[in-house]
């Protein structure tokens, strides 16, 4: 199976293994939103991922 690379382009692999990505839908529509809030929207999150959904997207992994 391949490797979906859309997917994976969003996805950073930290080196102890852990999944890092930014929410989706978090670029425009942000002038209502505080400073805080948009800046909470900047970082990153660690992507909680099922083992079946990461031998799907990274199967070389």
């Amino acid at each position: 199976m391949k490797t979906n690379k859309s997917y994976t382009k969003r996805i950073r692999v930290t080196k102890h293994g852990k999944l890092i990505a930014r929410k989706p839908g978090q670029n425009h529509f942000n002038a209502k939103q505080s400073g805080s809030e948009r800046g909470a929207k900047r970082r990153a999150t660690k992507l909680v991922i099922s083992n079946r959904a990461r031998r799907r997207f990274f199967p070389g992994a």
